[in-house]
């Protein structure tokens, strides 16, 4: 039966972010075919599904020719691109299953919270798309625990929606940051891990 009151949120898996792209982040494209299989299986009777994409028209200072990788990074995720967007298997599964919303964030600036983006659709905040829904608990799942996954985590809590991360099905950068943030940081800050 499926839970109405749940959204299943899917953070970046983009070409960008996998094996291969401008950004890639190691097991990423493991990540989406898990992801997949779990969205064709039923996603454990969670209702709906929201994915958010880094959607990069003219972000600023975020995209450097000599990045730092703290606050500037290389080209990546440009809106309509290839690198922009969802890895298949897991695209095709979302399709199947049906999307509620597609959250594009970062058009103009950085973002790495899904919060900060909007539905390309209807141009609802996040937090806006979700309480129409009807959701009150969120599951975070995507690229990169420590990265976009944290902050849409962390705002989730903040805009008061039940949170838990989906371990299993996130995919990091830097081990001793992941490994922190699984310990202390997402408890400390209200957010359930799921193993």
């Amino acid at each position: 039966m499926a839970r109405n009151n749940e959204t299943l949120i899917i953070v970046d898996v983009q070409y960008d972010f996998v094996e291969g792209g401008s950004l890639a982040v190691e097991g990423g494209t493991d990540l989406a075919r898990r992801l997949a299989a779990f969205v064709d299986a039923g996603a454990n009777g969670i209702a709906h599904i929201v994915t958010t994409q880094d959607w990069h028209i003219d972000p600023g200072r975020h995209f450097a020719d000599m990045p730092d990788y703290v606050d500037t990074w290389p080209r990546h995720c440009v809106a309509d691109t290839h690198g922009a967007k969802i890895v298949e298997p897991l695209a095709s599964s979302i399709q199947a299953h049906g999307r509620d919303a597609c959250i594009h964030k970062g058009m103009y600036e950085a973002a790495y919270s899904g919060f900060d983006g909007v539905d390309e659709a209807t141009g609802s905040s996040l937090a806006e798309t979700l309480k129409k829904l009807g959701v009150d608990t969120v599951y975070i799942s995507g690229i990169a625990t420590d990265y976009c996954v944290k902050e849409t985590a962390f705002d989730a809590v903040k805009n008061g929606f039940k949170t838990y991360l989906m371990q299993d099905y996130t995919v990091g950068i830097n081990h001793a940051t992941v490994e922190a943030l699984i310990d202390h940081e997402f408890k400390d800050a209200g957010v359930q891990v799921l193993r």
